[in-house]
């Protein structure tokens, strides 16, 4: 016999549960406006099928390379160009090549540089940025990221509407460290595919999504941003028989 002491709890109360420790988390509420990157096999790992706005986003090489370094820059640039409004681009110091940026979208018009010099006053100017709802973005080239720091920069996210996307510039970051982010993106860069002509084919990435608050870890093989800030699947996988339309469009 069932024991009386134990209640029993209906799927209504459940469900609303959920819903509490969902917004508790942080996770995507009703209501909260996503930025989709237009790719559906992407947009379909993400809560809301996009990435929250007013939230934290973290972005980081896969590997040390240069090259890898250089993607992950360019893939929160071409995130950024895809809000709308000014981009505050927090450094330690300036070493931006704006012409790069502007490659994956992001017009060297809409970009304000601030440069901090040391971490603390770093991580400031980032949670400061982040208050004046205004802005389209902020981006921080940030090494460190502690979980008080990154639930102030939720925090200040939440408040604000700005999409916050903390840029780590090591492969393994605080890896294994928790933060309050949303989700944690690593961009590795992938060697151009030859071309029946002479030239340079179109960049590759593997984009793998390590961390997704209410969603499922994943990885992409994608064409670098283009210069509208937007990806596409890869050749190989746009033309799988499964999806052979809507994985070759361009968000």
């Amino acid at each position: 016999m069932p024991d009386p002491s134990v209640r029993s709890t209906s799927p209504t109360a459940l469900d609303d549960l959920r819903g509490r420790i969902r917004r508790i988390e942080g996770t995507l509420a009703p209501g909260r406006a996503v930025l989709p990157f237009g790719v559906s096999e992407i947009d379909a790992c993400l809560p809301g099928g996009g990435l929250v706005l007013g939230a934290l986003h973290e972005v980081a090489p896969g590997a040390g390379r240069l090259a890898d370094r250089s993607a992950a820059t360019l893939f929160a640039a071409g995130i950024a160009a895809r809000t709308k409004g000014q981009v505050l681009w927090c450094v330690l110091a300036q070493d931006l090549f704006a012409p790069g940026l502007q490659q994956a979208g992001l017009a060297g018009e809409r970009v304000l540089y601030a440069e901090a010099g040391e971490e603390r006053a770093l991580l400031g100017c980032f949670e400061e940025g982040l208050r004046h709802a205004g802005l389209g973005a902020v981006v921080a080239e940030v090494a460190r990221l502690s979980m008080t720091a990154s639930r102030r920069l939720q925090l200040a996210a939440e408040r604000s509407g700005v999409l916050a996307l903390a840029l780590r510039p090591a492969a393994q970051a605080d890896a294994a460290l928790p933060t309050a982010s949303l989700t944690r993106w690593r961009v590795r860069s992938r060697a151009s595919r030859a071309l029946p002509v002479p030239g340079l084919g179109a960049g590759l990435w593997h984009l793998e999504l390590s961390r997704c608050r209410g969603g499922e870890p994943a990885a992409f093989e994608v064409e670098a941003a283009d210069g509208s800030g937007r990806l596409a699947l890869s050749s190989p996988l746009a033309d799988r028989p499964a999806a052979p339309q809507v994985a070759r469009q361009r968000a």
